[in-house]
């Protein structure tokens, strides 16, 4: 029996001392990595300050920060092209992106469908959603409006006087619930007059100026303002009353069969790890259970929706498939529209 001659036991010592630093540095890196989850995560916010999105994220941060689960939380508005544009970032540069996630929410997948923009949430890494809202219809104090079936009743004697805005395209959100409540209500959802604003704070002041008789928009836009008289929320898309609006009837009660969940959650860049997806739900997971992130949550109408991982892939394929054939039953699909400022 020979034996290897010292140089080889040298080589040999070498190559299995180099395959040793490697695995020891490839720990030290993910330790690393890890670390810096907890000390900083940046979350991308594909539109300007104070829409929906905004809010979601800073929510977040700030529970983050305030249970200590994560020690900073920086964030970037990547405004422009109705989303397409924070997309696209997180995508090129998604090799400096360990530790950032993006909120975004159900238009991603309206616009993809309506091809918008090129990307879909297929093109990034699902993390997991963390709330819900519902769509709610909306008029001023002094409205002769008191419920939903006002509406449907004067819609149906003078459709065009009618006037429902929203604060995005047609084709968008606003546009899809409110044709979708129109249709379950019995009336022809091409019948719905539309007006669209560049945003949501200008189709309430159409509102509020009597420009428009109803609004389209998300039930936690519109809370406070009712809560202080300004505004009558006639009905919501939940599926039940929820515990901060509990005076709003849903359409369900009113014998409309129909709800709708606009949920909002993160992204984060695609070909993420294993370890760097589960360091992501463990955060996530960490706020949900505290005490912090559930008063942040309520003071905003916000309802819990955490669905992540393979859960939610699954979730977004079900929504995807819901909403291209309510687009071809409205109409609205395949053709394109032409989109302005959406941020839910």
């Amino acid at each position: 029996m020979s034996f290897p001659s010292a140089k080889i036991k040298l080589i040999l010592f070498f190559l299995l001392s180099a395959c040793i630093n490697q695995a020891q540095a490839q720990a030290e890196t993910q330790n690393q990595m890890k670390k810096q989850m907890k000390k900083q995560l940046h979350i991308i916010i594909p539109g300007g300050a104070g829409g929906g999105w905004d809010t979601t994220a800073r929510s977040v941060g700030e529970a983050l920060s305030r249970t200590g689960i994560v020690g900073n939380t920086s964030y970037e508005n990547l405004s422009g092209g109705d989303g397409s544009k924070a997309i696209a970032h997180l995508i090129e540069t998604a090799d400096r992106q360990a530790n950032t996630l993006m909120i975004t929410s159900t238009p991603i997948i309206l616009r993809s469908l309506k091809n918008i923009f090129p990307q879909s949430y297929k093109d990034l890494t699902p993390i997991a959603t963390v709330i819900a809202d519902y769509g709610a219809f909306v008029v001023r104090a002094d409205s002769p409006y008191k419920t939903w079936n006002d509406v449907i009743k004067d819609a149906k004697k003078h459709p065009r006087k009618v006037n429902v805005a929203g604060g995005s395209a047609k084709g968008s959100m606003d546009h899809v619930v409110a044709a979708l409540a129109y249709k379950k209500s019995g009336l022809d959802p091409k019948s719905l007059k539309y007006i669209p604003y560049n945003a949501g704070a200008k189709a309430l002041v159409g509102l509020l100026s009597g420009e428009t008789q109803v609004l389209s928009t998300g039930l936690s836009e519109v809370l406070a303002l009712a809560q202080q008289g300004e505004v009558r929320i006639l009905a919501s898309t939940a599926p039940k009353r929820i515990v901060a609006a509990p005076n709003v009837a849903t359409l369900k009660e009113l014998n409309i069969d129909m709800e709708f969940t606009n949920w909002r959650g993160f992204f984060a860049a695609p070909k993420m790890n294993d370890s760097q997806i589960k360091e992501f739900h463990q955060v996530l997971e960490a706020m949900y259970k505290r005490p912090e992130w559930q008063k942040i949550r309520m003071s905003r109408g916000w309802n819990d929706l955490y669905i992540k991982g393979e859960d939610f892939k699954i979730f977004l394929a079900q929504q995807e498939k819901e909403l291209t054939a309510l687009l071809k039953e409205l109409g609205f699909y395949p053709a394109k529209i032409t989109a302005v400022s959406e941020e839910v």
